[in-house]
């Protein structure tokens, strides 16, 4: 085989990572042949999709959508203190429980599916990365898809680069990896610290400049058709793309970083699993909560600390957290069966959400954000609580006569034909 080292040997081996692909995207990959589930990566996966169309569904739902994303003034912790109407607050804590948190997770999941798919490959005498390159090149075309006929703010395309690169780093020793995440996840933090404090400068100079959004960007999502929304993603792709690019060290860190946790068993029952995941709970919400607060403290000058900073540390605090709740749980309840479902179905619901979304609130379908512009947030939970529940019961009844979700059967069947 290709590669330098082989992984060490994980509690919890028992593992089938069956999902692919934000704003998560899914864990990916299948392991061994009769190897069971670690449950909680399922329920982890389900709940981050649910987490990311609690971001993105204020994106569909905005003047302009996604042209208008980047100078959208959302409603943060400094803006209840001057209006602490109820539907300030709840808005608030709503977009600070969901931004970056999801997508930060979801990655995670991600670099705990790659660990999967090296142990795999390196158990059956595989080269690696070998049949992994064909995973990765196609969930980048899978995104690409996406990015044109549903959602600009797609995730998938920065997570098949990425990880492709840590797939690179993980036929290197530990050390490598570790230098490699600390690396890059500096560098990131440094460019986000710099980039707000730049933006802090320039508030303090030239004042707001803030804006409501272009009027273009208002008439093509409330009025224009279908494939003039296709012309102008791709015409702005370039501006629409720069989320995986600005974000790279920290989608690089979050894949080793999940790797690192699912080989030290932290997703794997057992004692020494259960001792990790306290440490993740204590450390990442102790730190993660309060910085995140701060950040959103802060109004727009904080977004980028809160939604690139603190949020994936808040995100292996979530981890940690749902581990322990089903470490007590011991069963399989109507919630965790449900979360599991959409979990192992994970691709599939991503897109889905997105393309429901898409067609509910734009102009060429229901036009319901034009038709509840200015009614305040309560109507964007809702849907975002009808979407959910749609995802939920759709992953569960597909799941009573198929294996996989239907886009995670597609790639499955592509990825025979070529990976071999």
């Amino acid at each position: 085989m290709g590669t330098s080292s082989g992984p060490r040997t994980e509690a919890g081996s028992g593992v089938r990572a069956d999902t692919g692909g934000p704003q998560a995207a899914p864990g990916q990959g299948e392991a061994p042949q009769g190897a069971g589930r670690l449950p909680l990566l399922d329920v982890l996966r389900g709940l981050a999709i649910l987490g990311t169309l609690g971001m993105n569904v204020w994106i569909f739902t905005a003047p302009g959508a996604e042209l208008s994303a980047l100078s959208m003034e959302a409603p943060t912790l400094a803006s209840v203190t001057a209006d602490p109407s109820p539907g300030t607050v709840v808005e608030a804590l709503f977009r600070l429980t969901a931004n970056g948190t999801s997508l930060a997770l979801l990655t995670l999941l991600f670099g705990a599916g790659l660990a999967v798919q090296y142990r795999s490959a390196h158990k059956r005498g595989l080269p690696w990365p070998g049949p992994y390159k064909w995973r990765a090149l196609f969930l980048f075309a899978e995104g690409l898809v996406h990015f044109t006929l549903v959602f600009a703010w797609d995730v998938l395309m920065g997570y098949a680069v990425t990880a492709m690169a840590a797939a690179l780093l993980l036929a290197r020793g530990r050390r490598v990896r570790a230098a490699a995440a600390w690396a890059a996840g500096s560098l990131h933090v440094a460019a986000m610290a710099g980039a707000t404090a730049l933006m802090v400068a320039a508030g303090a100079v030239g004042g707001d400049g803030a804006g409501g959004p272009d009027p273009g960007a208002v008439r093509l999502y409330a009025e224009g058709g279908y494939l003039e929304q296709v012309a102008v993603r791709l015409e702005n792709a370039m501006v629409l793309r720069i989320e995986p690019v600005m974000t790279f060290g920290m989608m690089l860190t979050l894949f080793l970083c999940g790797v690192a946790l699912f080989r030290a068993g932290a997703f794997g029952p057992g004692a020494q699993g259960r001792r990790l995941r306290v440490r993740l709970a204590v450390w990442g919400l102790g730190a993660g909560v309060p910085m995140k607060a701060a950040a959103s403290l802060m109004g727009g000058d904080g977004f980028l600390i809160e939604r690139y900073v603190a949020a994936p540390v808040v995100a292996l605090g979530v981890a940690g957290l749902v581990g322990l709740v089903l470490d007590r749980a011991r069963r399989t309840g109507p919630v965790t069966a449900a979360l599991s479902n959409l979990g192992r179905t994970a691709l599939s619901g991503y897109v889905l959400q997105n393309a429901i979304a898409m067609v509910v609130c734009y102009g060429f379908g229901l036009g319901l954000a034009t038709h509840f512009a200015g009614t305040g947030p309560w109507w964007v939970i809702a849907l975002w609580a009808a979407i959910s529940a749609v995802l939920l019961a759709g992953s569960a009844l597909w799941l009573r006569r198929f294996r996989h979700g239907p886009l995670e059967a597609a790639q499955k069947a592509a990825l025979s034909r070529v990976a071999r």
